[in-house]
């Protein structure tokens, strides 16, 4: 059946009225425009006046009435003072005003896309935490996140960045594996590109899933606040550890996590093992271990590589020497070996006196050896013992005799370290591109973070006896002779290095490149014996002790070959 046509008066009136509705609204637009700041303040003083009367019915009957005259005494002096009643009608109305203002609505939970996001990440776990048996599942096919998935955050890109992850308590999260999977998902569903940390609470069945911020690379190497025998390894998360140290970093201080390695006769982790490919590292924390221990101590450095990556440090005070080839290598650590055993008789002969022991077996002795693997064998084929072999007795015995050993290798040549280095080196550093396995390897057990998308030199992970497993960043060290190396961090090196004896000016005014006149190249086998001792003139010890020691030997002189 057709529809008949409205009467033409009646259209006519619609339409009218259609005009007559927008010319109203278009009115009433314009009416709150203008009349916005009355409305702000109308309803500020309602909430002022809800704010009061609830503050009134908050107070307790026996102190409404000194409250009373509180309020009646401070309106009585307002109006005394000139002026004082319009000064009080205007903070009024400024309170209202600021009172009444139109707040932005407090978000109460995920927009779409987040919310889209959350519901795949707990489709991506139903495999994970769903058995078939379960009665009361609380992860099923079809099924909601919000019970599981609590506190989200996220960033402006819309990506998790904190979440916290119920699971049901059969789950197996005390198998290293069954971890790694759900670790795995979460990584790939929240995103890459970024550092994750997973906390797992067993006790509570919920896991922690929060994004790390980068560490800070730009921190140089500097005089760190520390006891006598701590070193700073480098720098880690703000909630991994209870100290901080004031550094500076670029123009501004601010106070930094740092990593502490306590050394001495009362350390339990007397020895340290570094693990870092080409560019990772590991030549750099050997570096700023030497630079932090000459002002109280002394340095015998070994490399291994033959690259003259220490040759900033060669005659300087209190570096012992610097050997970069094989034959210099053994004999500086036969004369370690020995200083040790020197060391140990001296100090068990002054107890055996009762007197304190003497203050050359005191002062630290510091041997790092960069590449051991590099210079031979553990068993030489000519019958001598080998670079390592010659460190058993500094590893064995170095803690109540102030010696400290750091050996730094490469992955590749772990397999040839020995025995007596892997076993007394607790305090273990794994630097650059290092999956969980292979930082397991080392450190005996796998980090709590993914792995890193872009690696710094100096960026890794460290572990100190059984202690947990910590991100870190070495301070930046790098070699002050190098010229692509960064000006400030060649500039902070330069002036931390102790001077060289006969020198008339501070290390860092004239040196500062290889090949000018101020540096000098690492020694090698053809510059003859090093100057081993202290104090330096004093020359290398040679052979084994026996007999009883002399009063001099006591005091610190050279001890004589034996035959």
């Amino acid at each position: 059946m057709a529809r008949r046509p409205l009467p033409r008066v009646l259209a006519g009136t619609t339409a009218q009225l259609a005009r007559v509705r927008g010319i109203a609204r278009t009115t009433a637009d314009g009416a709150v425009d203008v009349l916005q700041p009355l409305i702000t303040v109308g309803r500020g003083l309602r909430r002022l006046a809800g704010r009061a009367r609830r503050g009134w019915s908050a107070t307790p009957k026996d102190r409404r009435g000194p409250t009373v005259l509180l309020v009646a005494g401070c309106l009585l002096g307002v109006g005394m003072l000139p002026f004082g009643p319009v000064l009080a009608l205007i903070a009024l109305m400024g309170a209202a005003g600021w009172a009444g203002r139109e707040r932005a609505p407090a978000r109460t939970g995920p927009d779409p896309a987040e919310t889209a996001r959350l519901q795949s990440l707990y489709e991506a776990l139903v495999p994970y935490f769903a058995v078939p048996d379960d009665p009361e599942p609380l992860y099923h096919h079809g099924g909601s996140w919000s019970g599981v998935l609590r506190d989200p955050a996220f960033d402006g890109d819309g990506r998790p960045t904190g979440l916290r992850i119920v699971y049901p308590a059969y789950f197996t999260d005390g198998e290293a594996a069954s971890r790694a999977r759900i670790e795995q998902v979460l990584h790939a569903k929240s995103g890459r590109g970024r550092e994750y940390r997973f906390d797992w609470d067993e006790e509570a069945n919920e896991l922690l899933m929060r994004v790390l911020p980068p560490l800070s690379t730009t921190v140089a190497a500097q005089r760190f606040v520390t006891a006598p025998g701590e070193t700073v390894l480098g720098f880690t998360d703000e909630d991994a550890v209870r100290r901080t140290v004031p550094v500076t970093d670029g123009e501004e201080s601010r106070d930094a996590s740092p990593v502490i390695w306590r050394t001495g006769p009362r350390s339990a982790e007397p020895h340290l093992l570094a693990v870092g490919g080409p560019g990772a590292g590991t030549t750099t924390l050997l570096r700023s271990l030497a630079l932090q221990v000459l002002p109280y101590g002394d340095v015998l450095i070994v490399e291994g590589c033959g690259t003259g990556e220490y040759a900033c440090l060669t005659g300087r005070a209190g570096v012992l020497a610097v050997e970069c080839g094989p034959a210099g290598a053994r004999s500086s650590l036969e004369w370690a070996a020995h200083e040790t055993e020197r060391r140990l008789i001296a100090i068990n002969r002054a107890r055996q006196a009762g007197r304190p022991a003497p203050e050359d077996t005191r002062r630290p002795l510091w041997i790092l050896v960069d590449r051991p693997a590099a210079l031979g064998e553990p068993t030489a084929t000519d019958g001598r013992a080998g670079p390592q072999d010659l460190l058993q007795v500094p590893l064995r015995h170095g803690r109540p005799a102030s010696v400290t050993v750091v050996v730094a290798e490469q992955p590749d040549a772990l397999d040839a370290l020995g025995e007596t280095v892997r076993a007394h080196t607790r305090a273990r550093v794994v630097l650059g591109e290092a999956g969980p396995e292979e930082v397991a390897a080392v450190l005996g057990t796998a980090p709590h973070t993914t792995p890193t998308p872009d690696v710094p030199p100096g960026r890794g992970y460290v572990r100190l006896g059984g202690g947990p497993v910590l991100r870190l960043q070495v301070p930046a060290t790098p070699d002050p002779y190098e010229d692509t190396a960064d000006e400030r961090h060649r500039a902070a090196v330069l002036a931390l290095l102790p001077e060289r004896p006969g020198d008339t000016e501070r290390p860092g005014g004239t040196e500062g490149r290889r090949g000018g006149t101020g540096g000098s190249p690492a020694r090698t086998d053809r510059d003859g014996p090093a100057p081993f001792g202290k104090p330096p003139e004093a020359g290398p010890v040679s052979g084994t002790v026996s007999g009883p020691l002399t009063a001099e030997e006591l005091t610190g002189a050279p001890v004589a070959a034996d035959g």
